[in-house]
């Protein structure tokens, strides 16, 4: 697929390549990794400043009227850099989900400050027992006068224990699987009945379990119309999802890189082991599968506002290709480096870490099978 980008676009991609090369390098992504907040908040400051943070909204938004190109840009330049600040969470779908289903007077509260770099966002969606099924809700929304009384459990809220605001979907009617009666709410972090418990992630970034326990609401906490919220949840799911392919493709570029580089400088018998044909047939196929994932990576981006049907089936072979292509080549390059591969001193490692979380992220590469297989079988 040919994907030639704009003039605009080029500019972004030439800043955000020459932020993360000068920095972003890896020995400063390992000391912020072990930190508190796991990031920085200068660099989130600085991502502000340069207009990253603004990327997907309209400009009568304050934003720069991108959209999943842009995004693709950024992304793949943030999986080179293995980036730690939680861009996923808090703009492409807290941040876009608001933009899309919230009131004028929501937006304009909230998104400026999201944009500002001044307040983050997270989407509690997903729970224990969801299994990427984004119909299964189970926290419920029960009428209480003229507002709402939140209960459930969240699970693997991306960026939950430091957003400011958390947007947690909730079943309003309906049985456990049903699409229709889902609604959304604005829920402040700190609000009475909201508990998070923070972790660290296997990839070194953060996610969160949250528990709602009778948390009172407004009725204009309500994001969009009430048990509507399934479509947009799907959207914005989608958008979450050419992100993460595009980022998982700058992982498999720099591990492709940095094996072909190893294979020219590692001696043994006096040979680089390059020479040997056996590892250049591995090589080969590392370089393969990294240049079939820049095409799906492509078609991610350009059917990411398609119609539904046609948006559902291309993201879940997207997310199939590039789950399997990320365990291809993640694999080939530990195996291809020896012992030293699984180090923690090594980048290897860590790129093979975040391509295998981003493979189970928004689902896996079976249960993207199965989604795209059904579309298959719905025509």
């Amino acid at each position: 697929m040919d994907y030639q980008l704009n003039e605009l676009q080029q500019m972004l991609q030439q800043s955000v390549e020459k932020y993360v090369e000068r920095d972003y390098d890896f020995a400063n992504r390992q000391q912020l990794a072990v930190t508190d907040l796991g990031y920085s908040e200068e660099n989130w400051r600085q991502f502000a400043e340069l207009g990253w943070l603004g990327v997907p909204f309209t400009e009568e938004q304050g934003g720069f009227g991108g959209g999943a190109t842009e995004l693709m840009v950024l992304f793949e330049a943030f999986g080179k850099a293995l980036l730690l600040e939680p861009y996923l969470a808090s703009v492409v779908l807290g941040g876009q989900l608001l933009a899309r289903v919230g009131s004028a007077e929501q937006i304009e509260r909230l998104l400026p400050a999201v944009i500002a770099g001044e307040s983050k966002l997270a989407l509690a969606h997903s729970e224990p027992q969801s299994r990427y099924h984004l119909s299964r809700v189970a926290c419920s929304a029960a009428a209480q006068g003229d507002g709402f009384l939140l209960t459930g459990h969240k699970a693997l809220v991306l960026n939950g224990q430091n957003a400011d605001h958390l947007l947690v979907t909730a079943r309003t009617s309906g049985d456990v699987d049903d699409p229709q009666g889902i609604s959304l709410f604005l829920v402040p972090a700190e609000a009475a009945g909201v508990t998070v418990r923070g972790y660290r992630t296997v990839d070194s970034l953060q996610a969160a379990e949250v528990h709602l326990d009778g948390v009172e609401l407004s009725a204009d906490s309500v994001l969009g119309t009430v048990g509507e919220a399934h479509a947009d949840i799907e959207w914005v799911i989608d958008q979450g999802i050419a992100a993460l392919c595009a980022e998982a493709l700058g992982c498999m570029e720099s591990l492709q890189q940095a094996t072909v580089e190893y294979l020219q400088t590692r001696k043994q018998f006096g040979v680089a082991i390059g020479q040997f044909q056996s590892l250049q047939h591995a090589a080969v196929d590392m370089f393969i599968a990294l240049s079939q994932s820049r095409s799906m990576v492509y078609l991610a981006a350009n059917r990411a506002n398609a119609d539904r049907d046609e948006r559902r089936a291309a993201l879940s072979a997207a997310k199939n290709f590039i789950g399997r292509a990320g365990r291809l080549i993640g694999q080939t390059a530990v195996q291809l480096h020896g012992g030293v591969g699984m180090s923690d001193e090594l980048d290897v490692s860590h790129y093979f870490k975040r391509l295998t979380a981003i493979n189970t992220w928004l689902g896996d590469d079976h249960h993207h099978l199965g989604q795209y297989s059904d579309s298959l079988l719905a025509k």
